[in-house]
């Protein structure tokens, strides 16, 4: 016999984590996440690309672009003539 109401089984940390997430998605829903949980969930797994691995993707590119516009009212004249 189990100590839950009708019998029903206690769900994993990953089942809870697992529903959360589905829940997540629902338009307009809000699923609070306990710190155990997010982490679970990948809320603070870093995969952000280094700084070396972002030098590293420049090289072989050109280099000699000038930007398009420089200020906000540059910006707006070149979406203009683009037109």
């Amino acid at each position: 016999m189990t100590d839950q109401p009708n019998g029903q089984d206690v769900p994993t940390l990953d089942e809870l984590v697992t529903r959360k997430l589905a829940d997540a998605e629902i338009p307009g829903a809000v699923v609070e996440f306990d710190p155990e949980e997010a982490e679970r969930a990948g809320a603070f797994v870093e995969d952000a690309m280094s700084e070396d691995d972002a030098r590293e993707a420049e090289e072989g590119l050109e280099g000699d672009a000038e930007p398009i516009a420089t200020g906000r009212g540059e910006l707006i004249a070149a979406a203009r003539s683009a037109d």
